[in-house]
């Protein structure tokens, strides 16, 4: 089953395949691991709750008073409404206060019970296991010492002590924790019972202080309000104010009055003063243009002499048509239409002249409204501010007069109640015995220590897993190193020698390694179909990765079919003699090419596996010397008449660079890598080398791999090992 999951990278967006089998298999190689852990943290924890003592929490009920029993009602006095939300609030943190559980401390003398005595601290029994440990120095001032333990144990009993409201209620919990149960029990009725005593001792002192302030205070107000009410009828008297309201009343509407008549005479004096600029702009002798002013072609008179002038011009006009100009009808129509003509122009100059004396009369009568006006708003000024400060005087007088009824009313109702001690809190349910411990919850802490170190122990297993980048199976191969995987060699027993491993070729039990063996071979021959594959070079990244045993495996195996030579050209650390059980003193390929020995005498067959062998022979001090001199090159050539097949065993890639020398020179490299041992950088920069050296690296051989745990990645292998198995 495999879960995709999409993530998004800052250059593209890429898909990450999540394998929960793989996950799941990682989980189950490491049952046991995890079941160790798990059982470990599980026996810490059952000793650490052993060794743990009970607590025991004890629990009454308080139930705050919202609407308190008192004869009269005064809460402004003590500052707070008791019907808002705010007044539980404020309670609540009351019965939190450090000064509530400081007097229940003291009460019940906490300080003496066990509970509460000074315990030596893990870096005291540190230093009383190991003296020789620097210890603290003690407090020289005794005082401090007792106020710092003071606080210790107060601040341990504060803890104990949770107060929890009712959600939707005036009740209250008080509850304490302690090892003995009827301390418990104690504390918690003593808490309710302290705050109820608190809260009479600083209502009864809070009466008394306002009993004390208002006396004084009444006495002030009343001083005052007889100096304001004496100021008032002082300032009556002068002024001689009877009603103060009703002669403003009448200024204000004269002022009015005088206001409108000033806008009626400054609206006609500027008519009048705009006809007589027109007047002055056009003549008074251009009759013809003043006759068509709008002033005066709607006056009355004018409007009747221009009719008597039309009447005329239209009868000269007829009479015209039928007389000439001498007649006596024509001379004496002539003679009316210039006498009325003459009459339009004297009602016009008459009308000029009436408009001129309006202007002058309006003019002086703007003048003489507006020194009354003046007049007028300056006695309204005088009155509007005696007004203002009788006014002020009057408010002056009712706030004394209310501030003193107010604190009067409160003096007496002060008075009445002081000796009423309504409590503003009862008990409601006391605290029991406690009979069943609160803490701890042994076996819910034993479950979920459990569950949590299994957690933990399964998570370092995926971590590990994840951190864990070594080749362990061939899939592993091609996904991280991108090459071909040849072939695997099963991982051998323990108590296996060096001798036993290197023929367990010919161990018929071993069947799962034959056939691994003939698979490599296989892989090997279907990859050089068309291509001559006469010399391979086996090699390694690191030491002990076991291509000297891969390197005699392959041997084996092609030497059913074929003519084999295996030449040990690791002469830094050679291994493949002692392997096939050859003195250390036999001669071999450095003997051959420092020209000490023949090739036919340091050539030596194994009787076993008909397999030539060519030891690595005395170790030179310059083994890269002889190989790269030329002569190895000519031995190959030599050799390739004679054999089949040459396998080189050569020295690891990352230590030396004779691998990289002789891989020009070989058909085919093949790099053994360790499973689970060696990290995928040092096989990725080894693979990296050789292609640098045009090594034609043919694939990857991995040896010592664990088929039980490639069965539960990949089953095949497994199953394989089976099949082996049976055929055995």
């Amino acid at each position: 089953m495999q879960v995709d999951i999409t993530r998004v990278d800052s250059a593209s967006q890429a898909i990450q395949v999540i394998d929960l089998k793989k996950t799941i298999n990682v989980i189950y190689r490491a049952k046991w691991r995890i079941m160790a852990f798990t059982l470990l943290c599980g026996a810490l924890a059952t000793f650490v709750l052993l060794n743990m003592a009970p607590v025991y929490r004890a629990t009454s009920t308080l139930l705050l008073e919202a609407n308190q029993a008192r004869a009269i009602k005064i809460e402004e006095v003590y500052g707070f409404n008791s019907s808002q939300q705010e007044y539980y609030l404020t309670q609540f943190e009351v019965l939190k206060s450090r000064s509530i559980a400081e007097q229940v401390f003291k009460q019940l003398n906490v300080a003496s019970h066990f509970e509460y005595q000074p315990k030596p601290g893990w870096k005291q029994q540190l230093v009383a296991l190991l003296p020789f440990l620097p210890q603290k120095a003690p407090v020289a001032d005794p005082d401090y010492a007792a106020f710092l333990l003071h606080k210790r144990q107060l601040d341990a009993f504060v803890r104990n002590v949770q107060i929890t409201p009712v959600r939707r209620t005036q009740l209250v919990r008080l509850s304490f924790s302690s090892e003995d149960p009827r301390l418990a029990q104690a504390v918690a009725d003593a808490l309710g019972e302290a705050y109820i005593n608190s809260q009479l001792d600083a209502r009864l002192g809070m009466t008394q202080k306002a009993s004390s302030w208002l006396g004084g205070r009444v006495t002030e107000l009343r001083d005052k309000l007889e100096q304001s009410e004496f100021k008032l009828e002082q300032f009556r008297a002068t002024h001689n104010l009877v009603d103060v309201a009703g002669v403003t009343a009448l200024d204000q509407r004269e002022l009015e009055r005088l206001n409108e008549q000033l806008s009626v005479a400054r609206a006609r004096k500027a008519e009048t003063e705009g006809f007589l600029n027109l007047v002055q702009r056009f003549g008074r002798d251009d009759i013809r243009r003043l006759e068509s002013l709008p002033e005066i072609t709607s006056h009355i008179s004018i409007q009747n002499v221009k009719r008597e002038v039309l009447v005329t011009e239209r009868k000269v006009s007829e009479l015209a048509k039928v007389y000439g100009p001498k007649h006596p009808r024509m001379i004496s129509a002539q003679a009316e239409l210039q006498s009325v003509q003459q009459n339009l122009t004297q009602q016009i100059l008459r009308l000029i002249d009436g408009v001129e004396k309006e202007a002058q009369a309006t003019a002086e009568r703007l003048t003489a409204l507006e020194q009354r006006f003046a007049l007028a708003r300056s006695r309204f000024s005088g009155l509007g501010s005696l007004e203002s400060d009788y006014r002020r005087l009057e408010r002056e007088v009712e706030a004394n007069r209310l501030l003193f009824d107010n604190f009067m009313a409160r003096q007496k109702e002060t008075e009445v109640t002081g000796g009423f001690d309504a409590p503003i809190a009862r008990f409601t349910d006391l605290a029991t015995l406690p009979t069943v411990p609160e803490k701890p919850n042994k076996r819910l802490i034993l479950l979920l220590v459990l569950i949590a170190a299994s957690g933990v122990a399964i998570v370092m297993a995926l971590v590990l897993d994840a951190l864990n980048d070594t080749i362990k199976h061939l899939p592993d191969v091609e996904k991280m190193l991108n090459q071909r995987a040849l072939g695997f060699l099963p991982r051998s027993t323990k108590k296996a020698t060096e001798l036993v491993r290197a023929r367990a070729y010919f161990d018929r039990s071993q069947r799962q390694h034959i056939e691994a063996v003939s698979n490599i071979r296989t892989s090997l021959s279907l990859l050089a179909i068309d291509k001559s594959l006469q010399i391979i070079e086996v090699t390694s990244s690191y030491p002990e990765e076991g291509k000297t045993s891969v390197s005699l495996n392959l041997a084996y195996a092609y030497a059913a079919l074929e003519r084999v030579l295996v030449i040990d050209a690791d002469m830094r650390k050679p291994t493949l003699g002692s392997k096939l059980g050859l003195p250390s003193y036999q001669s071999g390929l450095a003997n051959v090419l420092s020209g000490t020995e023949k090739l036919a005498d340091c050539i030596v067959r194994d009787e076993q596996s008909g397999v030539d062998v060519l030891a690595a022979g005395a170790v030179p001090l310059n083994p890269l010397e002889l190989l790269a001199g030329g002569a190895f090159e000519a031995l190959l050539n030599t050799l390739r008449a004679d054999y089949d097949k040459i396998i080189i065993d050569t020295p690891p890639v990352q230590l030396v660079s004779d691998s990289l020398l002789l891989a020009p020179m070989s058909d085919a490299v093949l790099l053994v890598v360790k499973a689970d041992h060696t990290r995928s950088p040092a096989l990725k920069n080894s693979i990296a080398k050789i292609n640098q050296a045009h090594g034609n690296l043919y694939g990857v051989v991995l040896n010592q791999m664990d088929t039980e745990k490639a069965a539960s990645y990949y089953g095949q292998y497994g199953q394989y090992g089976y099949y082996g198995a049976e055929q055995a």
